[in-house]
């Protein structure tokens, strides 16, 4: 059985490519991150979602986003609600610098270590919002720095994959993949800014991610089973 790492968020995104990894046959090891989010419920969604498919090992890093700041996710910066998504002529605050570089090169070692030389991530470049680092080119180009920064690669034990199943898939796509694959999106956490109250957790409904998924869910005709304020 090969071997893949899984960058697991616990949103819902990943749990599909967690779904689509397992159904290809892959033994999976899911990749989560500490990484001074404000939305760190999505850590427990990923650990019960990794159970759940039963992934050989969750390992959850430990990095501290939060000492470059500069980001809604991981700053002192008011999450933007309710905007046009399709409108964005600039990169939007909620994107974290050079994240998913940083969370593909923890994924390589990772890799490295349990002899896997295929990456799954989440990445979309349909319905996203305007993050540099969710493009085709940025995969492309990870992929080759993958075997030229290896041990691995460069002593030809095999050639690393970045697969980015949900690249070119819409939001809608994914959803109707995922129901196909029995995921179970109640388990799921997608939201920038959520809100506790009385010891619940609820999704805003109205941050780009937020939005992005109940568009899709819409889109797919089907309720979105998480609890939104």
């Amino acid at each position: 059985m090969k071997k893949a790492i899984v960058l697991l968020s616990g949103g819902l995104d990943s749990t599909t490519v967690l779904a689509i990894a397992k159904n290809a046959g892959f033994e999976t090891y899911a990749l989560s991150f500490a990484y001074g989010q404000r939305h760190k419920i999505e850590l427990e969604s990923a650990n019960k979602i990794a159970k759940e498919f039963g992934a050989k090992e969750h390992k959850i890093a430990k990095i501290d986003l939060r000492i470059f700041g500069h980001s809604a996710l991981t700053d002192e910066i008011e999450v933007p609600k309710d905007q046009e998504i399709s409108a964005h002529n600039v990169i939007p605050i909620t994107y974290v610098p050079a994240r998913n570089t940083i969370f593909l090169s923890y994924a390589l070692a990772y890799a490295e270590t349990v002899g896997a030389f295929d990456i799954f991530i989440g990445v979309n470049a349909v319905d996203y919002s305007g993050y540099p680092d969710c493009r085709p080119e940025f995969i492309a180009t990870f992929e080759k720095l993958a075997d030229l920064a290896t041990a691995a690669g460069v002593e030809n034990q095999g050639r690393f994959k970045i697969q980015a199943p949900l690249m070119m898939m819409s939001k809608k796509e994914i959803i109707e993949k995922g129901i196909s694959l029995g995921v179970d999106y109640s388990k799921t956490h997608s939201c920038y800014d959520p809100i506790t109250k009385d010891d619940e957790t609820y999704a805003c409904g109205h941050c780009d991610s937020c939005k992005l998924r109940l568009d899709g869910f819409k889109a797919a005709r089907t309720l979105d089973p998480i609890k939104y304020l």
